[in-house]
């Protein structure tokens, strides 16, 4: 089973960037971390960070035909990026939106995500445990999803 993880714009400065935010674990403490934690599941991650959207978009179509679901932390985009909620429309797999801290919780205009909607769900405000948390949920619900 591959599930795709994909990290938006600035994550790569997670540790450095605003540590009374996102914590001091940094993104490739992050990746191992999600790392051990899909070969206790059984699954296979493809992972990719980058500062630009288009590269995010094109991991997605690469992965179309190969992959049972993705995580993806949006970043900078949760806000602004309408290429990026129509390509995961257009996937047939599940992806769950996760942000370490509780966009609930932060300034106006970082509380809606255009995001979210073109998702199954989101795990957010649980710092680096967000994205654990999404991909045990992710794995549990497709295998599920596999029984049925």
């Amino acid at each position: 089973m591959n599930v795709l993880i994909l990290h938006g714009p600035n994550l790569n400065l997670f540790g450095r960037r605003e540590p009374h935010i996102y914590g001091s674990v940094t993104l490739p403490q992050i990746n191992e971390r999600l790392q051990r934690l899909a070969e206790e599941l059984g699954c296979r991650l493809l992972t990719i960070q980058s500062n630009h959207e288009g590269a995010l978009v094109d991991f997605f179509h690469e992965h179309i035909d190969d992959t049972a679901g993705a995580v993806l932390n949006p970043g900078g985009l949760t806000q602004s990026s309408v290429s990026l909620h129509d390509c995961i429309k257009a996937m047939p797999f599940p992806v769950l939106e996760v942000h370490m801290s509780n966009l609930a919780a932060r300034e106006e205009w970082r509380r809606h995500s255009i995001i979210s909607a073109a998702c199954r769900g989101s795990v957010m405000g649980l710092g680096w445990r967000s994205y654990t948390a999404a991909l045990r949920a992710l794995v549990e619900s497709l295998r599920e999803q596999a029984d049925s």
